[in-house]
This record gives C-alpha cells, structure tokens and sequence, in this order.
C-alpha cells in the first residue's frame, strides 16, 4: 500500500500538467479498455482529491458523452446493441425522466454508455443531450470521487445500504402514468 502511496504522490507532484491530461484521456479511452467509470471517478478522488477530481471527472465525462453522441450516428450497430440491452434492462417503451437517469447513473453496475443512449434517444437536440448528460453526471461524479477519498473507511453494509436506498429512490421518481396503484398490484 505505501508503494501505490509513493507512486500516486509522485506522479501528482512531478506532472502537474501531465497527470490531468492522461486521466481525462482514460475517460475518454475507458470504453474500449472496458474500465468502468465509477473505478475511474474513485482513482480521481484518490490521486487528485475532491474538487480537482469532481472537476477533471467531469470534464472527461462530458468529452465522452460528446464523442458518444457523435458516434451513435456514425456507428449505427452500436445503437442496434444499445437498443437490445435497453429493452431487456428498461423496456421498449419506457421513458425515464432525468431524476431516473441520474439515480441509475449512482447505480455501479448499469452500463454507462445506455445511459447515455437513452438520453441521446430522448434528447431532441444536441443541446439537450449535453445539458442532460450534465446533470446526470454530476451527482455520481460528487459520490464516486468522494468514496475514492474515503475508499477505505467504507463498509460493505453501507454500500449495500446505498444500493438499496438508490433502487427505492429510482421507483419513487417514476412518471405518475406508469406508477401502479396497490389495488392493481395485489390484482
């Protein structure tokens, strides 16, 4: 442990430029080296600390999400497989609203770019697509980098308690169309 200490004090205190460069760089390569990004938001709140990682986080963040959207329209058997997990995971017709996306946005195993994919299917322009992207991105970006800061102190009840309390929070911020009453759920 005390080596990846000396490694990581090392290469934030010689790099100054560099580290910020390469770490927003991995953001951007992060799905074709299949990282997820909740591990690279921690490793953030570990090597750059809170406010320098929230920030650089979500910087890279926001540069996927651009390139994703232009890549949705080049690469169409993206979105064809992205359409599929979308329907198994959400369902066909499903709209989620922005509290929603943001809550599975917190949620470590969905994947990152659905996420995105629905809201690039729902966005009606670039521009809501980006500010969109931004909002759903803060919250996990503050959470992530700040367990990163604590990684250590955290244990597995609590996060299992998170987890818990975010799929709750997701059911509460359905649409009122699509909530159930409990006559019709003991039907």
């Amino acid at each position: 442990m005390e080596k990846i200490e000396y490694y990581i004090e090392f290469v934030r205190g010689t790099h100054v430029l560099i580290a910020p460069l390469i770490y927003i760089t991995l953001h951007l390569i992060r799905p074709i080296l299949f990282i997820p990004v909740i591990l690279i938001c921690i490793a953030g709140g570990l090597i750059f600390g809170i406010i320098p990682g929230i920030i650089l986080s979500i910087i890279g963040l926001m540069l996927s999400s651009i390139s994703f959207y232009f890549l949705a329209d080049i690469m169409p058997f993206i979105t064809k497989r992205l359409i599929k997990m979308k329907t198994k995971i959400v369902g066909k017709d499903t709209r989620l609203t922005t509290s929603q996306m943001t809550i599975l946005r917190l949620i470590p195993f969905i994947h990152y770019h659905l996420l995105s994919f629905i809201i690039y299917e729902s966005s009606s322009s670039f521009r809501t697509y980006l500010v969109t992207s931004f909002y759903t991105v803060i919250p996990m970006v503050v959470v992530y980098t700040v367990i990163g800061q604590s990684v250590t102190n955290l244990p597995p009840l609590a996060i299992l308690a998170m987890i818990f309390s975010l799929v709750t929070l997701f059911f509460l911020f359905r649409k009122k169309d699509e909530r159930v009453s409990v006559r019709e759920f003991l039907r």
